[in-house]
């Protein structure tokens, strides 16, 4: 079973605990964290793009030059695709890109990236993310004495007294914080390091525990 030291914001050594390999301790797959990325990034997409076809440009609606008698081809409109300033054919439209998992499968995905975590000693666990006041200076501290390096997602649970440390950390470009119900697989991947209060832990235990 997998084991994790709590440390203090101070980067001092709390307790153990153990953490549950149903959720924590699982053989990585590799595919389900592939398909969940891909879902996730085609859903970011907003698919505004549009062009304009032959019926939406404007003019053409008169025939250009009478149907027989010019040795040219007929013609309808000089916005027929053909022409300079035509309408486009088969041109981008606007769509959803968004795809579909299974539950089964997301969540499979988000226990394989959270066992990958901990398999790589990429995971930290803190007692607690209260802070006395929103200082960006005083979460710079707290980040180099728990080792999260350069690039960090902060994961803490609703019911937390978090909001001075999430105020400060979101002054930090490269540093991201999310709510235990809110984690995805994208953002504990793009993370170097993940920093999960003991609360979180067990409020992602709860969840993806009870399977």
């Amino acid at each position: 079973m997998p084991n994790m030291v709590v440390v203090n914001l101070a980067g001092e050594k709390v307790k153990d605990i153990t953490l549950n390999p149903e959720v924590f301790g699982i053989e990585p797959n590799q595919q389900v964290i592939f398909d969940a990325i891909v879902m996730q990034r085609a859903s970011m997409r907003q698919g505004t793009h549009d062009v304009k076809n032959r019926r939406e440009v404007r003019g053409g609606g008169r025939k250009p030059y009478r149907q027989k008698g010019t040795g040219n081809a007929r013609q309808g409109s000089i916005r027929a695709p053909q022409y300079r300033g035509g309408g486009i054919v088969f041109g981008p439209t606007p769509r959803s890109y968004a795809t579909k998992l299974n539950r089964k499968v997301r969540r499979l995905a988000l226990k394989s990236v959270l066992s990958e975590k901990v398999a790589a000693n990429d995971m930290i666990v803190v007692d607690a993310l209260k802070m006395e006041a929103p200082k960006t200076k005083d979460m710079v501290a707290v980040i180099e004495n728990i080792n999260a390096g350069k690039k960090a997602l902060f994961v803490a649970a609703n019911d937390e007294d978090y909001m001075n440390a999430y105020l400060s950390v979101r002054n930090i470009e490269t540093m991201m914080f999310l709510n235990a119900d809110k984690i995805n697989v994208y953002d504990l991947v793009n993370a170097n390091k993940v920093v999960f209060t003991e609360a979180a832990v067990k409020a992602v235990e709860e969840v993806l525990g009870n399977e």
